[in-house]
């Protein structure tokens, strides 16, 4: 992957659903902030107009939306979406590899047809999960780390771009993936701040220098009283 700076490294989830708010967002980040994540709340409130809101600052868009559903429903969402020219958006990799590897396809097709390539990420375990959860509440037998690693392994052999996991497990997933496949990590949090509902979590800093290539950041910026000055705190600790 190439070098970037570290304000390109910063994904801003706009966690909201009114548009004036989120514009109102957008421009007090202007010049700090070009990468912003659109998910489940905003997109369900203002479909593809809160992707326009994002292009309209020049931004980049990362739509997280977690594809799991029957490997042809997925590939044919996955083509509507590469139709829209986001720049990033993920599927869950617990749907499968043949759900991964008909939506690279879906991809590559439409991108064949001149539209822009999005990059596609595999979901390995949600942040709000630990090891309880997984295996108490979910059945599943596995140590956590071995089941992102293992969830990681079938998403690089799908064809994908990349995994969402924790700052947790970039460590293990960098020195098996040295380069040439992204990790994005939420749950980052600056020291002083709240971790709110995530469990496995980690500052700004440690996660780059785990291993990860962007870090996805919401109430931290969003919901301080000066997003700006939250967000260039962090570009600056990213920086040190």
């Amino acid at each position: 992957m190439p070098k970037k700076d570290s304000a390109s490294r910063v994904i801003v989830a706009l966690d909201l659903t009114d548009l004036n708010s989120a514009r109102e967002l957008l421009q007090k980040l202007k010049g700090v902030i070009g990468f912003y994540k659109i998910g489940f709340e905003f997109f369900t409130a203002h479909g593809w107009k809160a992707v326009e809101l994002v292009r309209e600052f020049g931004s980049k868009v990362f739509l997280d939306l977690k594809l799991h559903d029957i490997p042809t429903t997925v590939a044919k969402t996955a083509a509507v979406i590469c139709d829209h020219e986001v720049d990033m958006f993920n599927v869950h990799a617990l749907g499968g590899i043949e759900m991964m590897k008909k939506t690279r396809q879906a991809v590559d097709e439409c991108t064949k047809k001149g539209k822009k390539k999005p990059m596609v990420l595999g979901v390995t375990i949600l942040t709000s999960h630990n090891q309880d959860v997984l295996s108490k509440e979910l059945g599943i037998a596995r140590l956590l780390s071995e089941e992102v690693m293992a969830l990681t392994r079938l998403v690089k052999s799908a064809g994908l771009d990349g995994v969402v996991c924790s700052p947790e497990e970039t460590p293990a997933l960098r020195k098996e993936f040295p380069s040439g496949f992204t990790l994005v990590t939420p749950g980052v949090r600056p020291g002083e701040s709240s971790r709110d509902d995530q469990r496995r979590v980690m500052t700004p800093l440690c996660a780059i220098e785990s291993g990860s290539d962007y870090l996805v950041i919401g109430r931290p910026i969003v919901q301080s009283p000066d997003p700006r000055k939250a967000a260039e705190l962090i570009v600056s600790e990213i920086n040190s």
